[in-house]
């Protein structure tokens, strides 16, 4: 799974079902990327998309009990890795990384 799998299914999860446009919009992702992600993740049964009925044209993507699952999953894995990056940290040092760290998702 590449990030954009993960990205897409977190903001699903997060925001609820939304069109692939919109989708694209609020993760950041070209529309491009967007679609061919989602294709891969409709392969594996980890989204559905359906028809608009407002606009015929327009697709909503909504996640997937399995890709739900399988977010959970990723979460754990991620977990795992960042104590173990973490671990030789102390507590104070920890603190100080997490400020450092947000001070660049600001920027």
């Amino acid at each position: 799974m590449r990030g954009y799998h993960y990205r897409l299914l977190a903001a699903l999860e997060q925001w609820g079902p939304e069109s692939q446009a919109d989708l694209g919009r609020d993760t950041g992702i070209d529309r491009s990327d967007v679609t061919g992600a989602l294709q891969e993740l409709e392969e594996r049964g980890l989204v559905e998309r359906e028809e608009d009925p407002a606009n015929r044209r327009r697709k909503i993507v909504s996640v997937t009990p399995s890709g739900l699952a399988e977010l959970r999953r990723l979460d754990e894995v991620l977990d795992g890795v960042q104590e173990a990056l973490l671990a030789p940290l102390s507590a104070a040092q920890r603190r100080q990384y997490a400020e450092i760290m947000a001070l660049l998702a600001d920027a």
